[in-house]
């Protein structure tokens, strides 16, 4: 059985992370990764800080297992947010786009484990040294907003840097990805795209199908004028909107009118308007499974990909 440093101090019995996905990762999704035996978040998005107790309340009467909220810090419900994870006690707060420090001596003091999501080892160490539990170090491979350096290029670098836990994600979907983070040094994963195809994923049939039929190179990245890049699958609207953005005559603030509200359409399955993020990862997604299934299923692969290893030594 896997288990690493990382399962001791989340409580968790694999060391695998579901994905913070605005729109998508709710409290039936992320109590199933729960209660599989990995770390399920519920994603703060862009939603108001009363859902996001709904959600947290909800998720506290799917299981007994721990989860977590993750908090997109360019919300303009972020601060509220940040309040409501310390009164509702939620044992980990992962958090995304933008910088965490103003908020972590508040939840670390309350008792939460921090895990900053981070593009650099820059990042890394800033966070680390204000107390993170952990950080999760994501690669350009992954789904929705993304930096710029690969998850290959990124892991050792940052696994060199801290001396706090690093979490890869980023291009992984399977065991074989899951021993290779092993190997560039992460204790553990988080996983997006294969999520969203979880039975208990609430999202639209239209987006799964979309992501089972995607191949390797059916994503791109969009937005990257902006300063906040985002990968998604292509389709009407991420080819229109990538028009746009090489357009001269299109300014900033209509660049981003154009994007806003185009995930939740997503979820929703709008297969023309909608803004399907989904990560390199897409092409090895194929069928849909229970959390549990897939969890079991990726650990397996790990155990056999890194007892493989061996047949490449000699002596």
């Amino acid at each position: 059985m896997i288990h690493t440093k990382l399962c001791d101090l989340l409580g968790i019995r694999y060391p695998i992370l579901q994905g913070g996905m605005a729109w998508i990762a709710d409290a039936q999704l992320a109590a199933a990764v729960s209660n599989a035996g990995g770390l399920g978040l519920i994603a703060a998005g862009n939603a108001p800080a009363d859902w996001v107790r709904e959600q947290i309340q909800l998720a506290k009467t799917l299981t007994t297992k721990p989860f977590g909220v993750n908090i997109m810090l360019m919300s303009p419900h972020s601060a509220e947010i940040a309040k409501v994870v310390i009164e509702e006690k939620v044992p980990v707060v992962s958090t995304g786009a933008g910088d965490p420090t103003p908020y972590m001596s508040a939840w670390l003091d309350s008792g939460i484990q921090v895990i900053p999501v981070i593009p650099s080892v820059a990042i890394a160490k800033r966070v680390a040294k204000k107390g993170a539990t952990a950080v999760v170090a994501e690669g350009g491979e992954a789904g929705g907003h993304v930096g710029d350096l690969t998850t290959m290029a990124l892991i050792p670098q940052v696994a060199d840097a801290v001396d706090i836990p690093v979490i890869a994600a980023g291009g992984i979907g399977d065991g074989r990805g899951i021993a290779a983070a092993f190997m560039l040094g992460a204790e553990g994963v988080q996983i997006g795209t294969r999520f969203l195809v979880a039975k208990e994923c609430g999202i639209h049939q239209n987006y799964k199908d979309k992501v089972l039929k995607a191949k390797d190179r059916d994503t791109m990245a969009t937005g990257k004028r902006l300063g906040h890049p985002v990968r998604s699958l292509k389709t009407p609207f991420s080819r229109h909107f990538a028009s746009k953005e090489y357009d001269s005559s299109v300014t900033n603030e209509e660049l981003e009118a154009l994007g806003a509200g185009a995930l939740k359409l997503a979820v929703q399955g709008d297969e023309q308007n909608g803004c399907f993020m989904a990560g390199q990862i897409a092409g090895l997604v194929t069928r849909e499974q229970t959390a549990a299934e897939m969890i079991q299923e990726m650990f397996a692969e790990t155990e056999a990909s890194l007892k493989a290893a061996n047949s490449f030594l000699t002596e």
